[in-house]
């Protein structure tokens, strides 16, 4: 790493990112060298400028930041990418984690908390925001939970279903058949319980994971 820390911001509002960009340039050791507003974006842009820190939102249009994160690292395992997003709770995070994220932290943060993750995550440690550490801790102490059986191509699929995207959306969007999508929407509702997407949608509320105001594809799923 530089003396100077290159940063990729991944958000999909503009004046989001343009406060982030102004955040972090306050430290003369930290420069914006791209923005990216969806997933496709911010592979390319991870790609032609390989930055030190990616800071990274969950909820992007089309798929999710931890969905963009795993293409990346496939093709680029050196990448460290920083999660930062409205969702503190363990379920996001827990996933962020486990799929390679070296950092979370939610967007309840005070401004100073993201310099300090960028700089960590930079210089090679993990860091994780205080709010999402306790969710976590929590989290651990639990009885393994049903939506910890998801693999994660189950998880993101669920996630979309509960976005409002139909079976053939997400096959474009995943780069998979309707088959296997719907294949992947049967064994979520067996391993959630769900004998419905109606069931399966209120399964997904109690969990945190329909926080989108859009689901008719779910339900009449």
């Amino acid at each position: 790493m530089s003396a100077v820390i290159s940063v990729l911001l991944v958000d999909d509002h503009a004046v989001v990112r343009e406060g982030y960009r102004r955040l972090l340039e306050s430290r003369h050791h930290i420069r914006v060298i791209g923005e990216a507003g969806n997933a496709g974006e911010a592979c390319e842009l991870a790609r032609a400028r390989a930055p030190d820190v990616i800071v990274m939102d969950i909820a992007l249009p089309g798929v999710s930041g931890i969905e963009a994160m795993r293409r990346m690292l496939a093709q680029q395992p050196q990448l460290r990418v920083l999660m930062f997003s409205m969702y503190d709770d363990a379920v996001f995070a827990a996933r962020a984690l486990q799929a390679g994220a070296c950092g979370y932290l939610s967007k309840a943060s005070a401004p100073e908390v993201l310099i300090e993750a960028v700089c960590t995550v930079a210089g090679g440690q993990a860091y994780v925001s205080a709010d999402v550490s306790q969710a976590l801790q929590r989290h651990a102490l639990q009885t393994r939970s049903a939506i910890d059986t998801l693999t994660a191509r189950e998880f993101e699929v669920l996630r979309l279903l509960v976005n409002g995207e139909t079976v053939r959306q997400i096959g474009t969007k995943l780069g998979l058949s309707e088959k296997t999508v719907a294949n992947h929407q049967s064994a979520i509702r067996e391993k959630l319980g769900a004998r419905n997407g109606a069931q399966l949608a209120r399964i997904a509320a109690r969990l945190g994971l329909s926080s989108m105001p859009r689901s008719d594809a779910l339900i009449d799923s």
